[in-house]
């Protein structure tokens, strides 16, 4: 006789959910100087929620606005912890997806959440903007939410990038606003084409924080500034370093100031970008104007890191404290030169992916492989040149995506 299976909803995650609210609602306001507007519409019903995704606390802001648990899509790295990720399971059962991937257990365990009556929370760009502007939103997420059939709620975040960039280590002062915008009923959701309702959650998720209107302040403004950024204007692809409220090209020297409206300011001279956004959209034009398919005789960069194997949903097994990396138009090769000496072609992996502010995973022959370098560490680059190649190699070279 099989089995029957058990609930994913439990009642232990609403007194949970109650708890901590308690303590994550003050926490909110002070830390961020958030304003969370409830949603008073919600009624009794389950909701699809979409966010854009600007913190590390944005799942905690849906949850302020929402009553009831709600169930996050979280990527595995969550669930690879060892007996953290199995409290937090146990607390609060977030969905585990595989970053980057399909990953179609996680899209059958969603419906199995929708079918027992439960909310669902998924950021859609499935990474934290780099740039204040909302990231690339993969269309799938239209076919899952028709399949759902729930009503989808779009929870619009604002000013999350200038109180905490994904770049930096630092919260600043300053004001930020969460709200549910839109409510999308099941019929109208019907009458659409995948390709209408990617539209539609796009739009509705779009937020630009590429402009001046608040001051955030707080210390070292442009500290690690150099996880997100890799290409200088005047020299191309180079080191960055930051110190204070400056970043410097280790290559050519220019120096570039961030300002506490989130502007950029030039030392010395002027600087061709007015916020990070437009040096980030730059920087991927640079990228994707390279064929990288030639740029295999020399490294384009080199770092140190910390190398993990992931075990998915378990735990992480150290393999190194540290391998030199070399990254190259084509390929990662670690410990260049020396005895061991291992290759990942771009060709063979399957997937590169940034998690939190500027660890790397690489998805390869079934294994999945961390990457954890100083806090100067960029992994960005990592995933930018990958995606490049893997866009020519399939020719679509006027692809601008990148990896986010």
């Amino acid at each position: 006789m099989k089995k029957k299976r058990e609930p994913w909803m439990k009642f232990r995650h609403r007194m949970i959910r109650n708890i901590l609210i308690l303590v994550l609602h003050p926490l909110c306001r002070l830390r961020y100087g958030i304003r969370v507007e409830k949603f008073k519409n919600q009624g009794k019903r389950p909701y699809l929620i979409l966010y854009n995704h600007q913190t590390a606390f944005d799942q905690f802001f849906v949850g302020l606005a929402f009553r009831g648990p709600v169930y996050y899509l979280a990527s595995e790295d969550l669930f690879s912890n060892g007996w953290v990720s199995s409290l937090i399971r146990w607390l609060v059962a977030p969905i585990p997806i595989k970053k980057q991937a399909t990953d179609a257990k996680a899209v059958m365990t969603c419906m199995r959440v929708a079918k027992e009556g439960g909310t669902i929370a998924i950021a859609p760009e499935g990474n934290r903007t780099y740039s204040g502007r909302t990231e690339y939103i993969n269309p799938a997420i239209a076919s899952l939410a028709k399949h759902m059939k729930m009503p989808v709620a779009f929870f619009r975040i604002e000013g999350g990038y200038g109180v905490h960039p994904r770049w930096s280590d630092r919260v600043r002062r300053g004001k930020m606003r969460a709200y549910v915008s839109r409510v999308l009923e099941p019929e109208e959701m019907a009458a659409m084409s995948a390709e209408e309702f990617h539209q539609t959650v796009c739009r509705e998720l779009y937020v630009d924080e590429a402009v001046a209107d608040a001051r955030f302040a707080g210390k070292n403004q442009a500290e690690y500034l150099e996880r997100a950024i890799y290409v200088c204007p005047d020299c191309g692809i180079a080191p960055h370093e930051s110190r204070g409220d400056i970043i410097t090209c280790k290559s050519c020297g220019k120096q570039i100031r961030y300002l506490p409206t989130k502007e950029l300011e030039g030392v010395g001279e002027k600087v061709p970008f007015r916020f990070v956004a437009d040096w980030y959209e730059y920087q991927k034009d640079f990228i994707n104007k390279l064929d990288t398919r030639t740029m295999t005789e020399t490294p384009v960069a080199t770092d140190a890191a910390a190398l993990s194997e992931v075990i998915v949903y378990k735990n992480k097994k150290a393999i190194a404290d540290s391998v030199s990396l070399s990254l190259y138009g084509d390929r990662l090769v670690m410990d260049e030169g020396k005895e061991g000496e291992w290759t990942i072609p771009f060709d063979d992996a399957s997937a590169f992916t940034v998690l939190g502010r500027n660890k790397l995973n690489i998805y390869y022959d079934d294994k999945v492989y961390q990457f954890k370098g100083d806090p100067h560490f960029n992994a960005l680059k990592y995933v930018n040149f990958f995606y490049r190649f893997k866009n020519l190699e399939k020719g679509d070279g006027e692809s601008d995506f990148l990896g986010l």
